[in-house]
This record gives C-alpha cells, structure tokens and sequence, in this order.
C-alpha cells in the first residue's frame, strides 16, 4: 500500500482544505516578514544586504556559530546559508576564523557594522511585539498557543523525516 493510499479513507476534505489554508498562510507569511524587513532596510537607506541576510545577522547576534550550527537550529537550509555567510563576510558584517579543531569548518561572528543591523532588525521585531499586543491582534494567551500549535507542527513534520522512510 502507498503512503496516498494508507491515508485516502480518513482524508477530510475540510480539515484538508483548512490544512492547505494553513500551509499557504505559513509561507505567505514568511514571505511578508522578509518584504517588511527589507522595507525597513530600504526606508533606512540600508540596501547592500537583503531581507535574509538581515534576519541571519538577527539570529547569530551575539553567538559564533558555523554554517552547521545554524543548520541544525532550523534557521536555514542547505548552501543558502554558505552563500550568504560568504557575502556578509565579504561586506564586512561578519568576521570569520577556522575552527581550531576542525580546520574544515568556518566560525562566524558578528563585526561592529553586523551587530548595527541587528540591532535594526530587533529593533523592529520590538515595534512589532508592542504593536501586535497592544492593537490586539494578538493576546499573550493567543501568542502561547500559536506558538505551541506551531512546535506540534514542526514536531509532527520532524518526525515526517525521521521515521516514515
């Protein structure tokens, strides 16, 4: 039996088509994030690096990682974070330095002109938060409970890829 058919007899049209709701919703909402930063990036004159790059430089803050760390964290996926690792190295945002233990891998961290676009980015992520809230959008009741649907996604996904092959 395939996997579409092991799944056919308990396929619920309107849980499925709220599922696909749900999915589109995730990445047009992902989407929006990296338009309203690289708006913000614009609206500041900020226009060497991109949207993601930006929230690359949010995410490290004040950490030193290797591209494979922010791997595994979730953050970002396959050569995409080599790449702009690379070029935010080369414009200077980061500093980079061979790991002493594997001379394979590279450590990044942030320079003082890096740590300025973080500072940006959160700075931005702060105005939200407050906006969210206090237009109530968003409560803080309805933000833990987006935020723990959205882990028993990832979860249910994670374990999609672990375990069904």
């Amino acid at each position: 039996m395939s996997r579409l058919e092991k799944f056919q007899p308990r396929k619920q049209p309107d849980f499925m088509s709220g599922y696909l709701d749900a999915l589109t919703l995730v990445e047009r909402l992902h989407r929006l994030l990296l338009d309203v930063i690289k708006d913000e990036f614009e609206r500041l004159g900020l226009i060497e690096i991109n949207a993601v790059q930006g929230l690359l430089l949010f995410n490290i803050a004040g950490n030193e990682v290797t591209a494979g760390e922010l791997k595994s964290r979730g953050y970002y996926q396959g050569s995409n974070v080599s790449y702009n690792l690379k070029k935010l190295v080369d414009m200077e945002y980061m500093h980079h330095q061979r790991c002493e233990i594997d001379r394979r891998a590279v450590r990044v961290r942030l320079t003082e002109k890096g740590r300025k676009v973080h500072d940006v980015v959160e700075a931005l992520f702060l105005g939200h938060a407050d906006g969210i809230r206090h237009t109530g959008v968003l409560s803080d009741a309805g933000l833990v409970e987006i935020v723990g649907t959205l882990k028993r996604v990832e979860r249910y996904w994670s374990d999609q890829i672990r375990y069904i092959y």
